[in-house]
């Protein structure tokens, strides 16, 4: 045991119900360090579960997708039929699970509800979950099944050249199981979910949570299990093509993308952030905001998980009170920090930097 896992042990020891962060503030450290040394404090015995503890302090729930992604890129260009040198990489991913994890840098308390399988990859997905303060409590492990895995190869450029995606194990996150986490999510300050649940279970939440509800629509090929419910939903982030598809309209001019937000909003959504990429963001609500906002200045490094903190800003702003067109800023504030880091998350993302960038 180190010097800094046995002082954190005494502080528990003495006060069991004492939170992550006032172990931090302690200690001098960061919330997300406290959860790495309480991880290996498990992991040695010390520590050998924890406590239920009833909480008054705000929360959100995020259910949706959790992938552990492996992708290989070779040296030089493929050949069928054969084994190509190159450079393999494994990492965590999933909508929902980046959300989560941009939510969590926010200092967020969030809960996220997935389905994990009985494999090393949730094992990895859980430490990776209690590092990160995010509280996997309310998922399902499926005995015997096997964890989203996405495994994709790439042409020697970097360009996906086929890919096969293994996402089965979400089939177990029916409506009855969501309906056996129904307090935990009516409790929430709000809930977002992905489109990687089964569409009746996407239902079954817009149908039955007290708390207002945030959907990202993924892809266009799983945005279909939005539009049913859509009168249901507090706030969507679609991009061009997913509103498009959602509201019927077309999008070509300014005037064409107010029309695609009023046809989305007269289903009784109260509001819509329309991605345009390198144009901002469309924001519109039910009380007859309408705002443009244009990308925040970036040194863009990445752009893979740009709308995932997208939404987590939205969350975030949304538990702030922040208005549309403050939202919206949140937003782009977020995904500009994100595209700056080489990963798809970028752990220089905090509530700081994101008002910093944003002007709020």
């Amino acid at each position: 045991m180190t010097q800094r896992e046995a002082q954190i042990l005494q502080w528990i020891r003495e006060n069991p119900m004492i939170s992550q962060q006032e172990l931090a503030d302690k200690a001098g450290i960061t919330r997300s360090s406290v959860a790495v040394h309480i991880s290996n404090l498990m992991k040695k015995g010390y520590i050998g579960g924890k406590g239920y503890i009833v909480r008054d302090q705000p929360y959100a729930v995020v259910v949706g997708g959790v992938n552990m992604d492996i992708g290989g890129t070779p040296f030089a260009p493929l050949v069928k039929q054969d084994s190509n040198p190159g450079k393999v990489t494994m990492s965590l991913g999933g909508v929902g699970r980046n959300i989560a994890h941009n939510m969590a840098l926010l200092d967020l308390d969030v809960r996220l509800l997935t389905a994990l399988g009985d494999d090393i990859n949730a094992q990895k997905i859980t430490t990776s979950c209690i590092e990160l303060g995010i509280d996997l409590a309310p998922s399902l492990q499926v005995p015997g099944g096997t964890t989203s895995t996405y495994l994709f190869l790439n042409d020697e450029k970097g360009d996906m050249a086929l890919a096969v995606s293994d996402m089965a194990i979400y089939e177990h996150l029916t409506p009855r199981y969501l309906a056996t986490k129904e307090a935990l999510l009516n409790n929430a300050r709000l809930v977002v979910a992905d489109t990687n649940i089964p569409a009746e279970s996407l239902r079954w939440l817009a149908e039955n949570c007290k708390a207002p509800v945030f959907v990202d629509p993924v892809s266009t090929a799983k945005a279909g299990k939005v539009k049913p419910v859509l009168g249901r939903l507090h706030t969507l982030k679609p991009n061009r093509i997913e509103a498009e598809l959602l509201s019927g309209v077309a999008i070509t001019d300014d005037e064409s993308l107010e029309r695609c937000a009023d046809a989305l909003l007269a289903t009784g959504l109260h509001r819509v952030f329309i991605s345009l990429g390198a144009d901002g963001v469309y924001a519109a609500d039910h009380l007859g905001g309408r705002e443009k906002v244009p990308c925040l200045p970036a040194n863009m490094v990445n752009t893979t998980g740009c709308g995932d903190a997208f939404m987590a800003a939205l969350a975030w702003g949304w538990l702030e009170g922040l208005g549309l067109r403050e939202a919206a800023l949140a937003g782009e504030a977020a995904s500009a920090i994100s595209m700056e880091g080489r990963e798809t998350i970028n752990p220089d993302l905090n509530v700081d930097a994101l008002r910093r960038r944003a002007g709020l």
